[in-house]
């Protein structure tokens, strides 16, 4: 497996993609996580690893423009976790329903009755965030076979 990508952040708060041999910008670093190109992000000033605050500006960044993805009450819960016993629980947690969901798209266009040729675009979004909730619950429902009787 070959070394991932280096980009630096220098001082002047600039990031500089080593590869390219230039300066980039968030909207660069979201096509790279988009081309699912493998990367690393140090400060130049004390050689740090700062991947997961790039990634959360880039997260902040598109949660500024458009319809966002994470509600207000789901960043309040976030931030609750944090420092709590559960932690690690909701961290696993959010990671591997993720995973579940971006890795099962099929699922998601029967929950709201839509074709890959159509597509959700043409869906209220009320109606796909309902069909999310709708799929998690569903998803992470426990199969009544491995259910425990009560003694």
């Amino acid at each position: 497996m070959s070394e991932p990508r280096v980009i630096k952040k220098y001082p002047n708060r600039r990031l500089y993609d080593t590869v390219e041999s230039r300066y980039i910008t968030l909207a660069d670093v979201q096509r790279l996580v988009l081309e699912k190109a493998d990367f690393v992000v140090i400060d130049k000033k004390n050689n740090a690893d700062i991947t997961r605050s790039i990634l959360l500006q880039v997260i902040s960044d598109q949660e500024q423009h458009g319809e966002p993805v994470l509600t207000q009450e789901f960043l309040t819960q976030v931030i609750r976790s944090h420092g709590g016993q559960d932690q690690t629980v909701v961290s696993g947690y959010l990671e591997e329903s993720l995973k579940t969901l971006m890795s099962n798209p099929h699922l998601v266009r029967e929950r709201i009755g839509t074709t890959p040729a159509i597509g959700a675009s043409s869906v209220p979004n009320t109606r796909l965030r309902e069909a999310g909730r709708d799929l998690a619950r569903e998803l992470h429902r426990e199969p009544e076979k491995d259910r425990l009787e009560p003694k």
